[in-house]
C-alpha cells in the first residue's frame, strides 16, 4: 500500500509561520492564524493515530502544530503587551512618538 499525504499538513505548517509573523500585527492575526492550524492539527493528528503506516508527513503537521502554538504564545503576549500600554499610556500615546516619550518620562519621574 502506498503512503498518502495527511490532507491538511501543509495548511497547518503554513498557518504556524503564519502566526508566528502575524503576532507583529497587534497580536490578533497571529492568534487567528494559530488556532486555526490547532484544530486542523487535531484532525489530522486523529488521522494520523488511526493508521500511522498510512501517511508519510506527520513531521510537517508536527512542524506545523509546534509553530502555531509558539505563534499563539506569542500573539498573546503582545496582545497583553498593547493593552498595559493603553491603560498605562494611552491611546493618544500610542499614536504619537513624541507623546509617548513625554508620558514614559513622567512614568520614571524625570
Amino acid at each position: 500500500m502506498e503512503q498518502q499525504k495527511l490532507p491538511n499538513a501543509t495548511a497547518v505548517l503554513i498557518l504556524g509561520i503564519v502566526s508566528i509573523i502575524g503576532c507583529c500585527c497587534y497580536g490578533l492575526p497571529g492568534l487567528i492564524a494559530g488556532i486555526i492550524a490547532l484544530v486542523l492539527a487535531k484532525k489530522d493528528g486523529e488521522l494520523y493515530r488511526k493508521n500511522p503506516t498510512a501517511y508519510s508527513n506527520y513531521g510537517q503537521l508536527n512542524a506545523g502544530k509546534i509553530m502555531a502554538i509558539i505563534g499563539i504564545v506569542l500573539s498573546i503576549l503582545y496582545v497583553v503587551y498593547v493593552v498595559v500600554m493603553i491603560s498605562t499610556l494611552g491611546w493618544d500615546a500610542m499614536k504619537d512618538p513624541q507623546l509617548m516619550q513625554e508620558r514614559m518620562r513622567e512614568l520614571m519621574g524625570q
